[in-house]
């Protein structure tokens, strides 16, 4: 690759402290100095903060003029996301314009299959294009693990923007759940009911069990990475959870999400996790807020707010969730969406968040009256 230079010396300080990183001592005490006025972190402790923590997911990208710039000196997007200094730097345009409470680190959650021997492409315009996996032969095409070095540019970025904040901002880092990067894997491109990894699960379960394995295992040891880089929160991607019925949720979101959630909290207990299950319905936001070692759940836009809230444990904050067409939008109805939302979450631990990501036409004044709003 072109930055396997840096992903090796990258790997090279990383290995110094074992085969983990650095020593869980090192960590957990880095952990314990977090700043206390970090309000995301307070609301992840379970604290009903005074002021709502905020921050937006996508929050770096085509929506910024200075992204686009940016974008536009990169052929590609994969190249762009290997690339530390440009996605440092693309992480903190955000921050710098808007003063957002957290940068999350600019990557992609398809990383992970790029990492374990399965080339990622984005076409224009069209989305991630990946060799689809057709028959449980083409898992054997994998790598066994992770390609660490592959994926050391995104610690390197990660350690770039720790350096470069205030004691005020919180670092995200975060994975794609398996569920969700599998079907990318399987079906080589987003599908709009992710039938193709549907299918491949009902035909090969064991073989999908593979999968799910090798995945769960390659995310805890990325965000492991990405915690030891800098990172204080990590959230989890979970984009096509909504498609499974009861028992195939269970057995490829839940499960999967609790090994990693409990596998962060055994590694860095101090360590925050959010869970974003996007769609799902609130007996199942319940269900991933009561895992072990998860902290918040993200709320999409459909979420009935109070049902998740009678569903989630009182220390577990929520985040969300205003429509992102809604804040492309503006207008009255988006002063009124934001106010309805804050005063939902009154009294408990809440993350002022969009349903999913900003969409690239918003427009910045939108962004700006978001911020004043819910900081008012």
């Amino acid at each position: 690759m072109r930055f396997l230079d840096e992903a090796l010396d990258i790997l090279t300080r990383l290995k110094q402290f074992g085969s983990d990183g650095k020593s869980d001592g090192e960590v957990n005490r880095a952990a314990e100095d977090m700043n206390s006025d970090k309000l995301i972190l307070r609301a992840l402790g379970g604290e009903a903060t005074a002021r709502r923590p905020l921050w937006m997911m996508r929050q770096a990208g085509r929506y910024l003029p200075e992204y686009r710039e940016l974008r536009a000196t990169t052929s590609s997007f994969m190249e762009f996301c290997f690339n530390p200094a440009k996605a440092a730097e693309a992480t903190l345009q955000p921050i710098r314009r808007f003063g957002f409470d957290a940068a999350i680190i600019f990557s992609d959650i398809l990383v992970i299959p790029e990492a374990l021997g399965q080339k990622v492409s984005f076409e224009a315009g069209e989305g991630p294009r990946l060799q689809p996996t057709e028959s449980p032969a083409d898992l054997d095409k994998l790598f066994p693990e992770l390609e660490i070095a592959m994926l050391a540019p995104v610690y390197e970025a990660l350690e770039r923007v720790k350096g470069a904040l205030d004691g005020s901002t919180t670092l995200i880092g975060f994975c794609g759940a398996p569920w969700t990067i599998a079907s990318y894997m399987i079906a080589g491109k987003g599908t709009p009911d992710q039938a193709p990894a549907r299918r491949f699960a009902y035909m090969y379960p064991d073989a999908f069990q593979r999968l799910i394995d090798l995945l769960t295992r390659a995310c805890i040891e990325h965000l492991s990475l990405q915690v030891k880089a800098g990172a204080e929160v990590v959230q989890i991607f979970d984009s096509w959870a909504s498609v499974l019925p009861g028992p195939q949720f269970e057995r490829w979101c839940l499960a999967p999400v609790a090994q990693i959630a409990k596998a962060m909290r055994a590694r860095h207990p101090k360590i925050k996790v959010i869970a974003f299950p996007r769609g799902v319905s609130p007996r199942h936001v319940g269900a991933v807020a009561n895992l072990e070692g998860v902290n918040g759940v993200g709320l999409d836009t459909s979420a009935d707010v109070e049902a998740c809230i009678a569903a989630t444990p009182a220390h577990v904050a929520l985040q969300g969730n205003l429509d992102p067409l809604l804040l492309l939008a503006g207008g009255p109805e988006l002063t009124r969406e934001i106010h309805r939302i804050r005063d939902a979450f009154n009294g408990r631990p809440h993350i002022f968040n969009l349903g999913h990501g900003i969409l690239p036409p918003t427009p910045i004044a939108n962004v700006e009256l978001l911020i004043r709003e819910v900081r008012s």
